[in-house]
């Protein structure tokens, strides 16, 4: 089993969970970060890491973010490159860590081959 980072990421990349990971698994989005569900090692310890609650394991991940399974899986080792350790938080991210739909404002390339993302009519501002 893995552990999956979910909507709750978007726009505020806060990155202590990566700092956390023994296991070098996550890869950096434009806005967000996505867990390699190939390297985890399912240790949780990025789950208390995360200031916003963004990464749960895989088999807790609410039905509204199910999509965020496959969407980690396709982003992760071939879209995105490796983070492994922390950096600044985006710069609006106490702000948007408030908000909770916000798929709509993911930054391209936002989806991998089969992953719909879905979307808001949630501004976020």
């Amino acid at each position: 089993m893995s552990h999956v980072v979910t909507e709750a990421c978007i726009n505020c990349k806060y990155t202590e969970c990566v700092d956390a990971c023994p296991a070098d698994c996550f890869y950096e989005g434009p806005n967000m970060l996505v867990i390699d569900p190939q390297a985890c090692v399912d240790c949780g310890m990025c789950v208390s890491a995360c200031p916003v609650d963004a990464i749960v394991p895989e088999n807790r991940v609410p039905a509204d973010q199910l999509e965020f399974i496959a969407f980690n899986a396709s982003m992760s080792g071939t879209l995105w490159p490796s983070i492994v350790k922390s950096k600044a938080r985006m710069p609006d991210a106490d702000h948007w860590a408030k908000i909770p739909q916000k798929r709509h404002v993911l930054t391209p390339p936002s989806v991998g081959p089969g992953v719909d993302l879905g979307s808001s009519n949630d501004t976020g501002r």
